[in-house]
């Protein structure tokens, strides 16, 4: 009787590829973190910076775009809220920044969880 042995070979990811590819979750939990600690926010936005210049693969490139110009509108609308507290309609822009905001990082780190674009 012959017995045939089956081997499975298993194909690791290289640490560079795996550390590439996790750079988005990164980003979207230091945004996430900004809510508590601002710098935070910034380091996030710095780091996408850096990806989105040496990265070729749609997917990731989409969520750089993303992760950055959820930043720069996020910046916007929070000092043009900060700008109008003394009018009151500042602290609905304040509430509809923050909401904005964990909408897109959600929405963002839901894609990048499924592997798809995001737009």
């Amino acid at each position: 009787m012959s017995e045939s042995v089956q081997t499975e070979v298993v194909v690791e990811p290289s640490p560079a590829y795996v550390k590439k590819t996790n750079m988005p979750m990164i980003i979207y939990i230091l945004y996430f973190a900004g809510f508590l600690f601002g710098v935070s926010a910034l380091a996030g936005l710095i780091m996408a910076y850096v990806q989105r210049s040496d990265d070729d693969d749609a997917v990731l490139a989409s969520h750089y775009r993303y992760q950055i110009r959820t930043f720069w509108l996020g910046l916007l609308f929070f000092v043009v809220g900060i700008l109008t507290t003394f009018l009151l309609v500042g602290y609905i822009i304040l509430l509809a920044w923050a909401i904005w905001t964990l909408i897109r990082i959600v929405k963002g780190f839901s894609a990048w969880d499924k592997g798809v674009v995001i737009k």
